[in-house]
């Protein structure tokens, strides 16, 4: 309880994120009249705003505290719904346009600050021995409430109008200020703290481990319903369905392995498993097999990122903590950026099944990679 409590705030930030995925670019391109590249800037925007102020977010975090850091973050967030809920009831396109971007970069800026903020102040609460599940309810909280918050929004925009994304993000941000203002602060450490850069070299390995096994969820959410086209397949959909349940049940079920066998053990185990999926998606010759790949992806990559994390954060003190896990967190956000134009470009070489086989192999160099990193341990 003492971690759901504090993870809750991860819920909301998601939830939020959650609400205007799909509703936001049919507003730009159909209602204010610009193009699909605008469309897709706004959603963007707010991805690429969080990516490039992780470093400062995490930084700060570290100073102020992790509930200050969670105040700032639901602050701004407050202040995007409310840019959010007066844009579209503007007459002119130009400044309903320009009042949404600046209310989804200050949304980019509330997720660094209370997707990091809340996890480092659970992690101190529940103990750095608990870090596996602390980071196992984090990523069921961040999937499933960007799963209930996208077809809540379409049905608010359908019922009330888009305006109403922006005051219920702007009430849940409220509420999540009230809530937030009974919880007992953690310490702020007094130990020297690390630059950003020293952080991030000593992130480096286990970050491009999960950058290499993240690239194979990229492919899949990109990919999967152009490659179940081109065999003339129905029920795409559900193979996302399919890695989605797999890889929560996964979290749920697993969240202790990191305690028992190790972060590198389990992460090593992880890629394995990965592996296996995308090679049956890469050969499968009926939508089940695929069905049956997409689970094995989603279980193989359930408690990638908790297990290296886990690693990673024994490596900082815990002054720089958040700093270490706003480094991490930007291997995850770039696996994910490069995934689809990288994957894009080699289609014409691969074919669209062809990209599974290519994903295995990145998910193998990963393996290589944390199985050196688990001998270095070892030796350490």
């Amino acid at each position: 309880m003492q971690i759901l409590v504090l993870i809750s705030f991860t819920f909301l930030i998601y939830f939020c994120i959650g609400l205007p995925l799909a509703v936001l670019p049919g507003h730009v391109h159909d209602t204010l009249g610009y193009g699909s590249a605008m469309a897709g800037l706004v959603i963007g925007i707010q991805y690429l705003t969080t990516l490039l102020s992780r470093p400062l977010t995490s930084s700060l975090c570290d100073r102020l505290g992790s509930k200050l850091s969670v105040i700032c973050g639901l602050l701004a967030c407050a202040l995007s719904g409310l840019l959010t809920l007066v844009a579209p009831l503007q007459n002119h396109a130009a400044t309903g346009l320009a009042l949404l971007l600046v209310g989804r970069v200050l949304l980019g800026v509330a997720q660094g600050f209370i997707g990091t903020g809340s996890l480092s102040w659970a992690i101190a609460r529940a103990g750095a021995e608990r870090t596996a599940r602390v980071l196992s309810w984090n990523g069921v909280a961040v999937y499933g409430a960007i799963a209930v918050g996208a077809p809540l929004g379409m049905a608010l925009n359908d019922q009330l109008g888009t305006w109403s994304l922006g005051a219920a993000t702007l009430l849940l941000a409220l509420l999540g200020l009230l809530l937030v203002r009974p919880q007992a602060s953690s310490p702020v450490s007094g130990e020297a703290r690390l630059s950003f850069l020293r952080v991030f070299g000593r992130v480096l390995p286990g970050g491009l481990a999960l950058a290499l096994g993240t690239i194979g969820y990229g492919t899949l959410s990109t990919f999967v319903a152009l490659y179940f086209s081109s065999r003339g397949w129905e029920g795409a959909g559900y193979t996302l369905t399919a890695f989605g349940a797999a890889f929560i049940g996964g979290r749920l079920v697993l969240a202790d392995s990191v305690r028992r066998f190790g972060g590198y053990p389990v992460a090593i185990g992880c890629l394995l498993v990965e592996i296996l999926g995308l090679v049956v998606l890469w050969l499968a010759a009926t939508p089940w097999l695929a069905l049956t790949g997409a689970t094995l992806t989603g279980l193989g990559l359930a408690m990638l990122y908790p297990a290296l994390a886990v690693e990673i954060i024994q490596q900082v003190p815990a002054s720089s903590r958040s700093a270490a896990l706003g480094a991490f967190a930007l291997f995850f956000d770039l696996a994910l950026g490069i995934a689809g134009p990288l994957m894009g470009l080699l289609v014409p070489l691969s074919g669209l099944a062809g990209l599974f086989a290519v994903s295995a192999l990145f998910a193998l160099a990963g393996l290589a990679l944390g199985i050196g990193l688990l001998r270095a341990a070892r030796h350490r």
